[in-house]
């Protein structure tokens, strides 16, 4: 049998992939696809050959075609990457820190301005999404994301980093480690990944530090500016649950937990409750920035109404952005969406709100329709 798993090989990133073999008895284990890399494999319908394509963040991507006993038959490809290093593009660079609970390894990946100079002090900002189910960290190389990349080269060190609870790759206990916290079981992991950086580092400035995220992201930066008000000075949130009691079912009661009532005719009901983040309204005290889709089919719109109805019920300022005709990705207005996250964090981070005068959103989007009809 043959079956991809992570977490085996020793001194690895634990998420990276490998392929093995194994007898049906239980013997002969065999790691097909060694090296420190994240493996992405296919295998013929015969099982005979095996074309295995692996980077990391910071590597050039490789493919290579194996047997199935896992020698290497041939070299298939390298990718070229030398039109995009002509441009001044960096790798990224991946780190490990610990959790909150100074024990539990965490890993993450840090994206630098292009220019990077390490005597100078950048803000840092992290792009977060909590999970259970995954988390937002790149293990091979990708093309640039809007959040990480491209954020960072108005001048910014941006980070993603796992966080307990983040994962089912890792183990039970690092998976369910949110169950029944639903809100808050990320947030420590992230506060203590910067000040760990920032202290290992004197490039990051740890008394400007942002965070973002969509979705489930939304939701967590939110509630990183509600529950830590002092450490995290800006937000920019899209899409967000902030109110999982209008949320779907499924994910709330499969991560969170529920509750068995028996009641006293012996009638049986399960509840869940999930806290919110219009509860801690009244904590905010940094920059925040809300968006939504005004018809986003996965997380309802009135997530974002519910936390802005509290804030303002708070008397606190913030910026709430409503995507016209958009669903949960904002779709055609992704770019206007990216560029209110820049100017939200260069005017609260950097102090620099000049790229809104620079960039003409009208002209971009003419040309991005210009190309599609090429």
């Amino acid at each position: 049998m043959y079956f991809t798993a992570n977490g085996r090989e020793g001194k690895e990133d634990p998420y990276y992939l490998h392929l093995y073999r194994i007898n049906f008895d239980g013997s002969g284990m065999r790691l097909l696809n060694s090296g420190d890399f994240d493996h992405a494999v296919d295998m013929n319908d015969e099982a005979k050959y095996v074309v295995d394509n692996f980077s990391r963040v910071n590597t050039i991507p490789k493919s290579v075609l194996l047997d199935n006993n896992g020698n290497k038959v041939m070299d298939l490809e390298t990718a070229d990457l030398s039109l995009l290093m002509a441009t001044g593009y960096k790798f990224p660079e991946p780190f490990k820190v610990k959790a909150d609970d100074g024990i539990t390894d965490i890993y993450g990946v840090m994206y630098k301005p292009f220019d990077f100079d390490a005597k100078k002090k950048y803000p840092i900002i992290e792009y977060v999404y909590p999970g259970p189910q995954t988390e937002a960290v790149n293990k091979s190389f990708s093309r640039s994301m809007d959040r990480t990349d491209r954020l960072a080269q108005f001048g910014y060190v941006v980070i993603t980093v796992g966080n307990r609870g983040g994962n089912p790759a890792r183990s039970k206990w690092y998976h369910t480690f949110g169950y029944g916290n639903l809100r808050d079981y990320g947030l420590a992991d992230k506060k203590a990944a910067v000040e760990q950086l920032a202290d290992r580092y004197s490039f990051i400035d740890a008394t400007r530090v942002g965070i973002t995220g969509h979705s489930g992201g939304g939701f967590m930066s939110t509630a990183a500016m509600l529950v830590y008000p002092d450490f995290f000075k800006a937000a920019v949130s899209n899409a967000g649950n902030h109110d999982n009691s209008i949320y779907n079912r499924w994910w709330s009661e499969k991560h969170h937990g529920v509750k068995e009532i028996v009641s006293a005719k012996g009638d049986t009901t399960f509840q869940y409750s999930i806290d919110k983040n219009p509860d801690l309204a009244k904590n905010l005290k940094g920059h925040l920035l809300v968006m939504t889709g005004d018809v986003d089919n996965n997380v309802h719109p009135a997530n974002t109404i519910r936390l802005a109805n509290a804030l303002m019920k708070a008397g606190k300022r913030f910026e709430f952005v409503i995507m016209p005709g958009q669903r949960h990705g904002f779709g055609s207005f992704t770019e206007y969406g990216f560029w209110k996250l820049a100017d939200h964090f260069n005017k609260y981070l950097i102090g620099d709100f000049s790229h809104a005068d620079e960039v003409d959103i009208l002209e971009m989007d003419r040309e991005v329709e210009m190309n599609g009809k090429q």
